[in-house]
């Protein structure tokens, strides 16, 4: 028993062990997952980023081609005849072949200004007064700034008295090569949205061996602020993901701002192998799968052990058992055969005892015989018309000196015409049962009663017991193979614990039922057995 017990709490803590690795190794593939799906995720905002920095080059590169020609012609202009006022904007002489849209129709006045002397001389379109100082204060610190003297040009987006203005120049230097004149034009803002256009819907957001294959209108979508956040362009579809990004056009062309958002149903046809799914629901589901095989497997293991003891108390309890009827059967046989009887009342004593002790034998091994064949599921009862009273007088009569020894008293109340189709044996073996249990479990000098009656098309039979009852929520587990009450496990009564266990199964055999009840005094234990008629 020791070892089975020790063996037992080595596999329970294997078992433990075991889950204790399954959640270590669940919670590595849980971070294993969760790493893949960051690097995936980090590896689309980098494409995010890259498809804003496409978008923000090719949308400075139309505007400085678009700007370039124009402002190319003002140079010209000033080149020729430096010291006269420059050609107003439908007098420009633009190359129109330098760019497929021209800005020419949407330039304002055209300028010169000396960054020595501040003058600043305009043609075309009347220049506001408000306007005119802002481009006296701006172009000076622009021009050391943000001016990008390898492109040889520049652009100011600004809001001089609530008005928006785009203007363009180039810086000349003079004979000392320090910069000094800037010459350019004024355009309205607006003018910038068919070049953005123009870069955004026929160049691709990402390079074509990165997309595979994917259709550039639905990959994702555009906006294109200016410094104010005034919208210049917007696509004409929107996505929301969390794989945007934002790159400036340049501060010197304009100070715009584009903003690239990666379509998230596309997304996983940008990484390959496709987005890492989830593993959360697969790792918890096994892991919960686990813990239930680990946790029948600890429940299985524990019956099993609560099963062994169960057992072995049973055999300790029939061995003790055997052991009280055959002590006595075999000390008074002695005295009947060596003669040390000293009278005629001493041998009919001795005899009766061994005849009491027989029956009790006798209704053990029964008891074990019909344990054993339910064990082999060979149990069957032959049922006939059996009238109760005779029968029942019948086991108070074989029972009356088992009970006298303990002095307990039987009585009955049967009604004579009451007959059951039943197996009069199984009947005989329950109620013996049924009254070992009360005079063994009773105190002395009670009295038993066996009772039955005829209810709605069953006989329904009884014995009531003057003992100290059963409790409420052990009247179902008493009927359990090897189970007694604690109260009388640690007590001298002997008990193998399958005497109810018969009893219920031999009443099941009869399609009736057993239940312990209440009895009509109040005090003691009533078991009923139902039989049907």
């Amino acid at each position: 028993m020791i070892l089975r017990v020790r063996r037992g709490a080595v596999v329970g803590t294997l078992l433990v062990l075991a889950f204790a690795v399954a959640v270590v190794l669940a919670v590595q593939a849980y971070g294993v997952a969760r790493y893949h799906r960051a690097q995936a995720d980090r590896v689309l905002r980098d494409y995010a980023a890259l498809a804003a920095a496409r978008v923000a080059q090719r949308s400075a590169q139309e505007i400085y081609y678009a700007v370039h020609a124009p402002l190319n012609a003002v140079q010209r202009a000033h080149e020729m005849a430096p010291h006269k006022p420059l050609p107003a904007p439908k007098d420009l002489r633009v190359d129109e072949m330098e760019h497929e849209f021209s800005l020419k129709p949407y330039i304002r006045f055209t300028f010169r200004m000396d960054f020595k002397t501040h003058r600043l001389q305009t043609a075309g379109a009347p220049l506001p007064a408000a306007v005119r100082a802002w481009l006296i204060d701006t172009l000076p610190v622009h021009t050391r700034t943000v001016y990008d003297t390898s492109w040889h040009m520049g652009t100011v987006l600004g809001r001089p008295a609530g008005e928006r203005r785009y203007v363009a120049y180039t810086v000349l230097r003079d004979s000392t090569g320090v910069l000094r004149t800037a010459l350019g034009f004024d355009v309205k803002p607006e003018v910038l949205r068919p070049l953005v256009v123009h870069a955004t819907e026929k160049f691709p957001l990402l390079p074509r061996p990165l997309t595979g294959g994917v259709q550039y209108d639905s990959m994702g979508s555009i906006i294109i602020t200016d410094r104010y956040g005034y919208e210049i362009y917007r696509s004409a579809v929107q996505y929301t993901s969390p794989f945007t990004a934002r790159d400036t056009v340049g501060k010197d062309m304009g100070d715009l701002h584009a903003e690239a958002t990666l379509r998230a149903s596309v997304a996983d046809q940008l990484i390959i192998g496709g987005l890492p799914k989830s593993r959360l629901p697969l790792i918890l589901g096994l892991l919960a799968l686990t813990a239930v095989l680990i946790g029948t497997a600890l429940v299985q293991l524990r019956r099993e052990s609560q099963l062994a003891r169960l057992r072995t108390d049973f055999i300790s309890g029939v061995s003790h058992e055997l052991r009280t009827p055959l002590a006595q059967i075999r000390m008074f046989s002695e005295t009947l055969v060596l003669g040390r009887v000293r009278s005629d009342e001493e041998r009919r004593r001795s005899l009766a005892i061994i005849d009491q002790e027989s029956r009790r034998l006798t209704h053990l091994v029964e008891n074990l015989l019909h344990f054993s064949r339910s064990e082999r599921q060979t149990a069957h009862v032959t049922p006939e018309p059996t009238a109760l009273a005779p029968l029942v007088q019948e086991v108070i009569d074989g029972f009356t000196p088992l009970a006298a020894a303990r002095g307990a008293t039987l009585s009955a109340a049967i009604p004579a015409d009451l007959v059951v189709p039943a197996d009069p044996g199984a009947v005989r073996q329950m109620l013996l049962n049924l009254l070992d249990n009360a005079v063994k479990y009773g105190p002395a000098g009670q009295e038993v009663c066996i009772g039955a009656t005829r209810d709605n098309g069953a006989a329904r039979l009884w014995v009531d017991d003057g003992g100290p009852g059963i409790p409420g929520p052990d009247r179902e587990r008493v009927w359990e193979r090897f189970w007694r009450l604690e109260r009388d496990r640690g007590s001298a009564v002997a008990g193998s614990g399958i005497g109810l266990a018969v009893v219920r199964e031999l009443a099941s055999l009869h399609h009736g039922r057993a239940w312990i009840d209440n009895p009509a005094a109040g005090v003691g234990t009533r078991v009923v057995i139902e039989l049907p008629i």
